[in-house]
């Protein structure tokens, strides 16, 4: 079957907005960001000196987690849904 890349991207964003991948996806960012937070800035959390830079380099630290959460989430359910439209196919 020939891919139709728009109707790919139209999936993945459907799921990639919803409801139920936007909580998991936060869930995972507090658990992962404040880990990763914890390690990568423990010097300037226990002496109490934030610079801006460092209060972005926080921000990416929660938000990278986060991206990476909804994009394995909504692709997943973007193959699932796929795979259930064609004839044939199985999960792997």
């Amino acid at each position: 079957m020939i891919s139709n890349p728009t109707r790919e991207m139209q999936l993945f964003l459907k799921h990639a907005c919803d409801r139920v991948c936007v909580l998991r996806s936060l869930k995972v960012a507090v658990v992962v960001g404040t880990i990763l937070g914890a390690v990568n800035h423990y010097d300037a959390i226990l002496s109490g000196t934030f610079s801006a830079p460092t209060l972005v380099q926080i921000a990416v630290t929660y938000l990278v987690p986060f991206c990476v959460a909804t994009f394995g989430s909504a692709m997943q359910a973007r193959h699932i849904e796929l795979d259930g439209r064609r004839p044939g196919t199985s999960a792997r």
